[in-house]
């Protein structure tokens, strides 16, 4: 019987083989919902919060999405950036709220509202009524962004989320514009604007977009009316002054001809035309030498010596007298510029210098009104052809050309635009000094990266006044009054006073009622300009940028208290000129100081192939379709493998390749799982300084990594985290540590030190693997954590701190030790592969390696010793000679002995032991205790 029994063991059964529930598969997009649920049945994201109720506050202010539609790849890029910096503050001790917030006003619901109902439809509505519907649009589109936001496991207060439509928001945007009034830095006037004639508003400037666009520029002459100055003397000669414009749409409005007071200009003949000589810019002479048929140069004087001159309209009975001006340029054209001041910031600067009247005869919907009969009706950018018709016809057109050039559009509905003068509330940027104040506030900002402080402050030292209104119906309504007897348009403090409070009960729309509303009118209200008191409410509304950009008084120091500075705003770099922008210019005007502490901006979205995604080229990849696919952990991992202070690619390729990331993530856990099956750490742990140097080496690196990893996450340099977890996976453990332990874990007596010790070490690093990725990948994590079993630091990794290795892991003697003893394996490992592929061994084990060392590699290798080293080398045997100049004197010949049967190793000593002849010594220890 007991020979019997010999023969027909199974050794295998005696091994410690890894077991573990944890799967293999991550098969995340139909376990993460089920944990999404589990996270909101317990409230996780509300007893966070309450760990960490006297930690020091970490606030990342949300930047409101617009709800008009699903979320976007961009969207998800956003958020996810977010939700990794805030689930990483919180672990790291801070209390991290985060409430999510959305932009519900403005020209796109109020679009769309309208291409549901019908343009005439909608305007037989009354606009409480166009409210009411864009309302709903946005709530409707709220619900459905808070599920797609929520599915990417991003944690926050999403029963709660900040609208610019609730109440309390409307009443808080309200307060700040009273505020905004009594800086005195609010007036209105009628002045140029960016205006969208498809959309009939004036737009902001961030709502402004530059694409290319095809248009016939024009090269007129200005007659001179009586020469006088340095033209008095060719008199005779008739000399005109010649511009160019890339707009011929805006001749109508010229009203004078502007050239810069510090440039030469030259009278020169030419053939062009009438034949009479052209006053351009001296510089500019031999360029226009052919267009114009220019000739020989008759005088040269500066430009301002022509000042006053009198010009004459090139075709209507009007002056257009020479003004000068220094925004005058050589950078294209004549150097002497064609100036309609209500078409163009420059144009009506100089003109409110000379007096000029701020003439723009365009109506909303971008035609010319009956003040130019002979255009009547026509769309500007139509009437070209005509306009040059009557230049050619009046003998004033000089030269056409056809360019290309870049142009203003849209950003809605991509149609050009027109710069043209309306009636608008705006805010002065020299008022109380605010360009000055914003600029100084800038350099008080942390910018990440840190190109977005020249970015924006080139925007505030570039910008014109903000103009504050729109006319449109969606939005809160601009706080001002038209006297009905004078026509006189005011604001007031107490005003905005007494409509936030009337806001905060019943929101803004009891603005636009019927009848005015019962305590809007503060007691005592009269005209300042003739004291009656019979009013109607101003009908257009506040620019939605002004809606978001007071979000730190509506949501930060309503939820925080006053004088609270958020500590991040992150966004797209776009928000330049968005929302960083308006919220510095709102917080610097009626605070004194930036809005937020520090400003981190990630790029926008490329295709692989680095071209724009868009749903005409076809290569738009939605975040639902990776989801379906993948699981939001890829999609997350994805967010932090990119360097996204660059614009960021994505593309199926790259997430097959962050797959396989994940797996390899996921498998090092599943690892160190199956390793610990039966490892309690309260009873088997052993001490650091007890435990097998090797094990004490992956601890050290343990340290280290989980250090990086730590500064990583402080900088926002997530990409390190990935590239660090993802090399510290597959190098340190796969290719070094799990290799080589595994015969230690596998072999070694159930409960002997040398075992303990390495599940030791495995336990904590499937600990810290579950702390340093939660941020980043918190399903798998949460998995990994449960799997752990570990209770005593929370039922969630997220309840827990990220992990601080204590300080006897480091050691850096030992580190330093263990890389030279790696560049010895190394060379090992590559003298075993020839052997191999020459035939004299087949797998490693097979091996026995005699290493020649001397100096300190001797010492090294001799401490060590022949048996670890066999382990560290996966072979059977190692001797250490005497003779030989180093390490690289490696030998490699079959292993002496017979295998055994229980751990392959070839063994002197297989073949001693009667009861089990088919084992070595070691293993003969272990399966005779067990037996």
């Amino acid at each position: 019987m007991s020979a019997f029994r010999l023969r027909t063991m199974d050794y295998k059964d005696t091994l410690n083989l890894p077991s573990t529930d944890f799967p293999m598969r991550g098969n995340l997009p139909k376990r993460e919902p089920a944990r999404l649920e589990a996270w909101g049945q317990s409230g996780l994201y509300e007893r966070m919060l309450e760990m960490r109720a006297s930690a020091p506050l970490f606030l990342l202010h949300d930047g409101p999405p617009y709800a008009n539609g699903n979320i976007h790849a961009g969207h998800a890029l956003n958020k996810v950036l977010k939700d990794i910096i805030l689930k990483y503050r919180h672990m790291a001790g801070y209390r991290a709220p985060y409430r999510p917030g959305w932009d519900c006003h403005g020209l796109p619901i109020e679009l769309e509202v309208e291409k549901k109902v019908g343009r005439k439809a909608k305007l037989e509505m009354g606009i409480v009524e166009v409210r009411r519907k864009c309302r709903e649009l946005a709530n409707r589109f709220v619900g459905v962004q808070r599920e797609e936001f929520q599915r990417l496991g991003v944690f926050g207060d999403w029963a709660s989320p900040y609208l610019t439509t609730d109440y309390a928001y409307e009443a808080a945007e309200a307060a700040e514009f009273g505020r905004m009034v009594a800086t005195g830095g609010l007036y209105r006037s009628r002045k140029p604007v960016s205006w969208c004639a498809s959309c009939r508003t004036a737009l902001a400037e961030a709502e402004v977009e530059y694409e290319d666009h095809s248009t016939t520029s024009v090269y007129v002459a200005f007659d001179i009316e009586e020469p006088s100055g340095p033209l008095a003397g060719f008199a005779g000669l008739e000399p005109r002054i010649a511009i160019w414009t890339t707009t011929p749409w805006t001749l109508p409005a010229n009203l004078a001809v502007a050239l810069n007071p510090g440039l030469d200009y030259a009278l020169v003949e030419t053939s062009a035309g009438p034949g009479r000589p052209l006053v351009v810019a001296s510089a500019m002479v031999e360029g226009l030498a052919e267009r114009l048929a220019l000739g020989r140069v008759l005088a040269v004087f500066k430009g301002s010596e022509l000042e006053g001159t009198n010009a004459r309209h090139p075709w209507l009975d009007r002056a257009s007298p020479v003004v000068v001006g220094a925004h005058v340029t050589l950078e294209a054209g004549t150097g002497c510029v064609h100036t309609a001041p209500g078409h163009g910031d420059d144009d009506f600067a100089v003109g409110r210098r000379y007096g000029l009247d701020v003439y723009a005869p365009v109506d909303d919907a971008g035609r010319f009104t009956e003040e130019v009969p002979e255009l009547a009706g026509r769309r500007v950018f139509d009437a070209d052809p005509d306009i040059i018709e009557m230049l050619d016809s009046a003998g004033r057109l000089l030269a056409t050309e056809d360019i290309s050039h870049s142009y203003p559009h849209c950003w809605r509905c991509k149609n050009p635009i027109v710069f043209r003068a309306t009636e608008q509330w705006f805010v002065s940027m020299e008022s109380a000094d605010l360009r000055r104040r914003a600029l100084d506030g800038i350099d008080e900002v942390e910018w990440i990266p840190s190109w977005g402080r020249e970015r924006i402050r080139g925007m505030i030292e570039a910008r014109p006044d903000w103009c504050l209104s729109r006319q449109r119906a969606w939005g809160v309504p601009v706080l001002a009054l038209h006297c009905k007897d004078c026509g006189e348009a005011f604001v007031s403090e107490e005003l905005a006073a007494s409509a936030a409070e009337l806001f905060g009960r019943e929101g803004s729309d009891l603005w636009f009622s019927e009848e005015m509303p019962d305590g809007l009118l503060p007691d005592g209200l009269v005209c300042p300009a003739c004291g009656k008191k019979d009013f109607e409410r101003e009908r257009d509304i506040l620019d939605v940028w002004f809606d978001s950009g007071v979000s730190f008084s509506a949501v930060t120091e309503a939820d925080h208290g006053s004088g609270t500075v958020a500590d991040l705003y992150l966004e797209g770099s776009d928000q330049h000129r968005g929302w960083f922008h308006s919220a510095l210019l709102a917080s610097t005007a009626t605070r004194g100081r930036p809005p937020y502490k520090a400003v981190l901006t990630h790029g926008f979205l490329l295709d692989g192939e680095g071209r724009k995604m868009s749903k005409s080229r076809g290569n738009v990849i939605a975040p639902q379709d990776i989801i379906k696919r993948y699981g939001a952990d890829i999609l997350r991992l994805w967010v932090a493998s990119e360097d996204y202070r660059d614009d960021v690619r994505l593309s199926d390729e790259i997430l097959a390749r962050l797959a396989d990331s994940y797996r390899r993530v996921r498998n090092t856990a599943r690892n160190a799982l199956g390793n610990i099956c039966d490892f309690d750490p309260a009873t088997d742990a052993v001490a650091t300084d007890d435990m097998v140097e090797l094990d004490r080496w992956i601890l050290s690196e343990l340290a280290d990594f989980t250090g990086r990893c730590r500064q990583a996450y402080e900088a926002y340099e997530f990409h390190v985290v990935y590239h660090a977890l993802n090399n510290f996976c597959s190098v340190e453990l796969s290719s070094l540590y799990f290799d080589i332990v595994k015969d230690r874990l596998y072999c070694s007596a159930r409960t002997s030190r040398e075992r303990r010790s390495a599940q030791t070490a495995m336990h904590e690093i499937v600990k810290v693997l579950a702390g340093v990725i939660a941020p980043v990948m918190p399903f798998t994590a949460e998995e990994v954590w449960e799997s752990i079993g570990a209770g005593a630091a929370g039922d969630s990794v997220f309840l827990g701190d990220f992990p601080s290795p204590p300080d006897q892991w480091i050691d850096q003697e030992l580190s330093a030790r263990w890389r030279r003893v790696w560049e010895i394996r190394q060379e090992v490992t590559r003298c075993l592969e020839q052997a191999r592929k020459a035939g004299d061994i087949g797998h490693s084990l097979d091996a026995r390696v005699s290493l020649a060392a001397t100096g300190d590699d001797r010492e090294l290798l001799t401490r060590i010793g022949p048996d670890e080293l066999a382990t560290l080398f996966i072979v059977s045997q190692v001797e250490l000679t005497a003779d030989g100049s180093g390490p690289e004197s490696v030998g490699v010949a079959a292993a002496a002995g017979e295998k055994c049967s229980r751990c392959w190793n070839y063994r002197e000593t297989v073949g001693d032991h009667k009861d089990h002849p088919e084992v070595c010594s070691r293993c003969y220890a272990v399966v005779a205790e067990d037996s």
